[in-house]
């Protein structure tokens, strides 16, 4: 029985000694928390405001790396859609080579009449009040 004994008495010991232990914690969160400052001494407070800043500090240091990751890896994204818009852009332009419409500027024109003086230099009109012919 003696052991019996001593073993409870060990276990109550540390019974009490978690239950202070999750007392403490749990004050410390309250303390964190800005809650139950009126228990505490300049000294004490002034431990917790360190303790505050250092880990703010932490936190602001670990969120500005995390923000230029993420800048980083959206400007790798633009530079990437750009360069599948330009490729895209080459592909068009090399199925169509010598397309008149393409070097046209963009203005909208009757579809029965051709702007003359739109022509390349090497066109036959040489007046350029002769301003459009139709197309029957």
């Amino acid at each position: 029985m003696c052991c019996f004994l001593k073993c409870r008495i060990f276990y109550q010991q540390e019974s009490s000694k978690l239950r202070r232990q999750i007392r403490d914690i749990q004050n410390l969160n309250r303390h964190i928390l800005g809650e139950a400052l009126g228990s505490l001494s300049l000294k004490e407070l002034k431990n917790l405001e360190s303790r505050l800043e250092k880990g703010l500090s932490r936190v602001r240091s670990r969120k500005e790396i995390e923000l230029q990751n993420h800048n980083n890896y959206l400007r790798a994204k633009i530079a990437e859609h750009e360069r599948a818009q330009q490729q895209q852009q080459q592909e068009q332009n090399n199925m169509m080579p010598g397309n008149l419409c393409e070097s046209l500027p963009s203005q909208s024109y009757d579809r029965n009449f051709f702007p003359v003086n739109l022509l390349g230099s090497d066109n036959q009109y040489s007046r350029q009040d002769q301003t459009a012919l139709q197309l029957v």
